[in-house]
């Protein structure tokens, strides 16, 4: 008989693997991951049947942490500015406060070893920052440029503003600020 499985292992599992991918990247042993959850590599694939099905769960397990610390608090009655602001400050905070988790995302996210139905699934975890998007871009306040285009500028800008945050906190203000001007200058119609 199969032994029941353990939702803290499973996390375990989950965390180490972000550590691991950070490190290493996509092409990282299963071993060290299973070492660093503390578990026996056969313990990992109880979890997850194949290394990509481990990968593609870790990326819908990082993207779902990120919504939950951007969408509560969401201001929905504010303007189109003000809800990209929010948006901006909590992926900065989460960032800034979880290097690894999203060093392996970006990994992650370039990686032909996700699945097109998982990045789908990604997607609809955020549908409430698509519809911001696609709603403003319909009432002219945003430029015509596709949600996923639109993101894809916030992603990288995001990124380049929390590797300066992290190499001087002290101006974390200032480059958050910065930051959020390139971006939506870069989305707005002027």
């Amino acid at each position: 008989m199969a032994r029941p499985r353990s939702e803290d292992k499973r996390n375990a599992l989950l965390t180490a693997a972000a550590q691991v991918i950070a490190e290493l990247g996509v092409s990282a042993p299963t071993a060290r991951i299973a070492q660093l959850a503390g578990v026996a590599e056969g313990t990992l694939f109880t979890y997850f049947r194949t290394k990509d099905e481990l990968l593609n769960e870790l990326y819908l397990a990082l993207k779902a942490e990120l919504r939950d610390v951007m969408l509560p608090n969401y201001p929905k009655a504010e303007s189109v500015k003000n809800r990209a602001r929010h948006a901006w400050r909590k992926y900065l905070e989460w960032g800034v406060s979880n290097p690894d988790k999203r060093k392996a995302m970006t990994q992650l996210a370039v990686s032909d070893r996700i699945y097109e139905r998982t990045r789908a699934e990604a997607l609809e975890a955020f549908a409430e920052v698509d519809a911001l998007l696609r709603e403003s871009t319909a009432h002219g306040a945003l430029r015509d440029h596709p949600p996923a285009f639109a993101a894809a500028i916030m992603g990288s800008l995001a990124e380049t503003t929390m590797d300066f945050i992290a190499r001087e906190p002290k101006r974390a203000e200032r480059y958050s600020a910065a930051g959020f001007e390139a971006f939506w200058n870069a989305v707005a119609r002027a």
